[in-house]
């Protein structure tokens, strides 16, 4: 994704390696914990100032660590080989690690976009229960607001955070029906003009940060949302509802 837009990743950051090692071990650490540790080696970052910049530099600087850690974890095993004979011994390790990667991806993602809105003083619950016992990633300000007929559906807000969009989308559209527009947070790039044209009829605001919208056409860029302009929207919405909740 960040090289799509023109950034170059450094395969490694190795200067943390040891500290790494000092605090995990040689084990994949928590998803949520990894992701701390990650925000914790970016001191000059805002969150406050730049969310949009701060999302982007936590996950690019989260998954150089991450390389960095794995290829030290999985070296010894790839060094010591497999035998000819022991396909499905090598297939099992290589899903193992596909599988973690891409499971992480999802996981600090929502991570990240949690502190967002913790630094932001944000109210919110995350994996709410709504209608049919479906929960959207973050709903806003929480389930009990969600759930009082007495309280405004003006001020509920619901967002699904997915790194890669694809066709997976239509799953949000049914994790809140109070709230009729429906917002969206991806880092997925260049999605096509058919598939955000959807989105609109559907009423699904797509959400990415700032630093991604170049990779869409000027008509697509003129209807998105940055990660900025939605936590101004989270916190209007929170202002104007006051003591509600």
């Amino acid at each position: 994704i960040l090289e799509s837009i023109g950034i170059e990743v450094a395969p490694s950051t190795d200067s943390f390696l040891d500290q790494m090692i000092g605090r995990f071990g040689l084990v994949f650490p928590k998803t949520a914990e990894f992701s701390a540790f990650a925000r914790e080696t970016l001191t000059d970052i805002d969150c406050r100032e730049a969310p949009d910049v701060a999302l982007l530099a936590w996950m690019e600087r989260e998954e150089i660590l991450f390389r960095t850690l794995e290829r030290h974890i999985i070296g010894d095993r790839l060094e010591k080989g497999f035998d000819r004979e022991d396909i499905d011994s090598f297939m099992q390790f290589s899903l193992s690690v596909q599988n973690r990667r891409k499971s992480r991806v999802g996981q600090a993602f929502e991570h990240h976009t949690q502190e967002l809105f913790v630094s932001h003083g944000i109210h919110f619950k995350r994996a709410a229960i709504t209608e049919n016992r479906a929960k959207p990633d973050f709903l806003f300000p929480g389930e009990s607001e969600y759930h009082n007929p007495a309280f405004s559906t003006l001020d509920l807000t619901m967002l699904g955070v997915k790194s890669t969009c694809k066709d997976r989308w239509r799953q949000v559209l049914s994790e809140a029906d109070r709230i009729e527009e429906k917002h969206l947070l991806t880092l997925e790039t260049a999605i096509s003009q058919n598939q955000t044209a959807e989105m609109q009829h559907k009423r699904l605001q797509l959400v990415l940060p700032r630093g991604l919208h170049c990779t869409y056409s000027a008509g697509q860029q003129s209807w998105l949302l940055d990660v900025g302009g939605f936590v101004n929207i989270v916190r209007e919405r929170q202002q104007r509802a006051g003591g509600l909740f």
